[in-house]
């Protein structure tokens, strides 16, 4: 693995260079799905949820964390500049050869990608089918609750499933049939976590509604301890 200002640096930097912050929160840019009324389905609850999570961040932790958005797309050779990678909605998600392999040679060199906000059985075997063209050696496998992501910075002892705000007053809190919240992971051969799926939850909506006086605030508190926990993982392994 490639270690460069705690992980933060552009993958392959060389030592003493120095980035402007140590870290970018990085949205994928992706193609497939029809979108919607709130754009593009790579964009949901962009830049809101973003922006939030990065102020959450730099209260939070000391990680000089950048103070704006950016959103690259998966084929962009710039992706390789910012190791840490968000990606949502995948049931919509649709990669060919070219886009899998820059995918692939992102992660292999260092960088780390989270998945969150898709539902159901439908949008699971979309994903699925998209990465094996990433990973087709990899198993998609439970990250147990005793790895180091779940105690990189907060302990988290249970999953939470993070509603969607016009669901997280009246419920029920899941989509479709995704009933049972997951994380789950893929591992490279060293057993670094590469890529963080959070499937059957929405931690971006519980950012981005985290200052309403009606979201909840027990999914909002949990969203961000866990993402702050996938941060600090990143910059660290």
């Amino acid at each position: 693995m490639l270690v460069v200002a705690l992980g933060a640096g552009p993958l392959g930097a060389q030592p003493g260079d120095v980035p402007a912050h140590e870290f970018y929160f990085t949205r994928a840019i992706y193609g497939g799905g029809a979108g919607s009324e709130w754009g593009p389905r790579w964009a949901i609850d962009y830049p809101e949820a973003d922006q939030h999570f990065l102020t959450a961040l730099r209260r939070l932790t000391i990680v000089d964390a950048t103070d704006g958005e950016l959103a690259v797309a998966l084929d962009d050779p710039k992706l390789r500049d910012y190791p840490f990678l968000y990606i949502l909605e995948v049931g919509s998600l649709l990669l060919d050869d070219s886009t899998a392999r820059s995918l692939r040679e992102y992660l292999a060199a260092g960088g780390f990608m989270v998945i969150d906000d898709f539902w159901g059985t439908w949008a699971w075997e979309n994903f699925e089918n998209q990465m094996h063209k990433v990973f087709p050696e990899r198993p998609i496998v439970e990250v147990p609750l005793d790895h180091p992501v779940f105690n990189a910075f907060y302990d988290i002892d249970r999953v939470i499933q993070v509603p969607n705000v016009s669901r997280a007053e009246t419920g029920p809190t899941h989509e479709y049939d995704g009933i049972i919240p997951h994380v789950r992971g893929i591992f490279d051969d060293e057993g670094r976590l590469m890529v963080l799926i959070n499937w059957n939850t929405d931690l971006g909506d519980a950012w981005e509604w985290a200052d309403s006086p009606s979201y909840p605030l027990r999914y909002s508190t949990y969203a961000f301890e866990i993402a702050v926990n996938f941060v600090v993982y990143a910059m660290s392994h």
